[in-house]
């Protein structure tokens, strides 16, 4: 099992995805796949919010970070017999 997060945080400077992407990565560790489903669809709004218009597409990857929390969340799926991303 991965341990969560462990490093200092300032929580007055950090973006909402940030604080999502923490919350996340606790769910991750707890194994509870209903919230870590919830969490990572708050964490794809709250990064592409307010992002061009109907024609806009995304060229920026994903934080490695949330990439490595994608990928323990298909673990998890896939422990608990859960769909594939």
């Amino acid at each position: 099992m991965v341990k969560p997060l462990e490093k200092e945080i300032d929580l007055k400077r950090i973006r909402l995805s940030d604080r999502i992407l923490f919350a996340l990565d606790l769910a991750l560790h707890q194994e509870d796949l209903v919230i870590s489903e919830m969490l990572v669809k708050a964490l794809e709004v709250s990064m592409t919010r307010n992002t061009g218009g109907g024609e806009f597409i995304e060229r920026r990857d994903y934080p490695v970070e949330m990439e490595e929390a994608l990928d323990r969340l298909e673990i998890i799926r896939q422990k608990q017999g859960g769909k594939k991303r």
